[in-house]
């Protein structure tokens, strides 16, 4: 189960980043079945990668809060994705069942999911559409624009791809909505949003490294939109050999992530110095360049602080202080006790008459 869970995540987040001029609105769509703490549809609206909104099979539709006053303009945007919403959860929940029986599965943990919009560069005017279906995180089927026809890598979906091709009029919808509506759509949209989708958001970039044979790698977190670059530099140039670049990944505030690995063998001091890594965001003409800096490498080396110090110093006064009082309680028992001792017998006689008179 976790492994499906994971191909949901890497679905929905790990989809490319587009050029300068190209926008997008992709449409994202998942039904699980065996997983009963989740919600069995939910489905998300991305313009340009952030996200306008959500719906699920519990609670329903849910707007991001910039996006309340547009939907609120126009009502027959969202009565169109409830509907849309709806009639895919029912769509993909048949179609589970159909696959199971395809795929000769069991019933437990199985995961339809579907992708599909429109990215419009708006310096040519090129539109391109794409639907895409995957079942159990493995590509299933994908619709051609240019044939109207449906391909599969699966033999299991050739019956699914034959029926889907003979439903010409399935097939014109989807050529209509994805090379006009949905483009239309989007411009609605980066109309709307044009004061807070295209504000560059710099990040902050720090160097990071394990232990002092780990790769030192740096991260930039905080950046807004997600098309970026960073590399490393020798003298200037950059490079690769030694270089693991990451890939960008979502913060939860709607921002993004990134980071480059460097691995380094023995370098001098000297050495380090020729190193730096840059950062470049779309839009943003100047780069964040950070030199490589042992001392300012962020590590899970512990290094003793000063109220690491400080404590320490105080904990062997207050030691020192307890064995003092200790000392001194000592001396003063001893003393006490010699005063309130009664004087030992002279003889055997008088310890005698003592304890006769008892």
């Amino acid at each position: 189960m976790e492994k499906k869970m994971k191909c949901v995540l890497i679905l929905l987040l790990c989809s490319p980043a587009a050029s300068p001029v190209k926008h997008s609105l992709k449409f994202f769509s998942t039904e699980t079945s065996g997983v009963q703490s989740i919600p069995e549809f939910v489905a998300g609206a991305l313009v340009d990668e952030v996200q306008i909104g959500d719906f699920n099979s519990v609670r329903g539709a849910e707007l991001k809060k910039d996006w309340i006053k547009f939907f609120e303009d126009h009502p027959q945007h969202l009565e169109w994705y409830s509907l849309q919403s709806h009639d895919s959860h029912h769509f993909f929940k048949a179609t589970i069942k159909t696959l199971r029986q395809r795929f000769n599965q069991t019933e437990g943990v199985h995961i339809i999911q579907r992708m599909n919009g429109c990215e419009w560069n708006n310096e040519t005017g090129e539109i391109n559409g794409f639907n895409l279906y995957s079942y159990d995180g493995e590509d299933l089927l994908a619709l051609d624009l240019q044939t109207l026809t449906w391909i599969t890598p699966k033999p299991q979906a050739v019956i699914t791809k034959l029926r889907w091709d003979a439903q010409k009029t399935r097939l014109e919808l989807n050529k209509n909505f994805l090379g006009h509506r949905c483009p239309e759509f989007l411009k609605e949209y980066l109309q709307y949003g044009r004061s807070f989708l295209q504000t560059a958001v710099l990040p902050s970039v720090s160097l990071l490294q394990k232990t002092p044979s780990s790769p030192v790698s740096c991260h930039a977190t905080g950046f807004y939109p997600d098309r970026a670059l960073m590399f490393w530099r020798k003298d200037g140039e950059e490079i690769h050999e030694g270089v693991d670049p990451g890939e960008i990944l979502p913060n939860n505030d709607g921002t993004f992530q990134m980071s480059v690995d460097l691995k380094l063998l023995s370098l001098t001091l000297e050495e380090w110095q020729r190193y730096d890594c840059v950062f470049q965001l779309s839009g943003v003409s100047s780069d964040i360049i950070t030199k490589l800096d042992k001392t300012v490498i962020r590590t899970n080396r512990e290094k003793p602080t000063d109220m690491v110090i400080f404590i320490s110093a105080a904990m062997v006064v207050l030691v020192f202080i307890l064995i003092l009082i200790a000392a001194v309680v000592s001396v003063a028992y001893k003393k006490k006790k010699a005063e309130y001792s009664p004087p030992m017998p002279d003889n055997g006689s008088e310890q005698a008459e003592r304890l006769n008179q008892m």
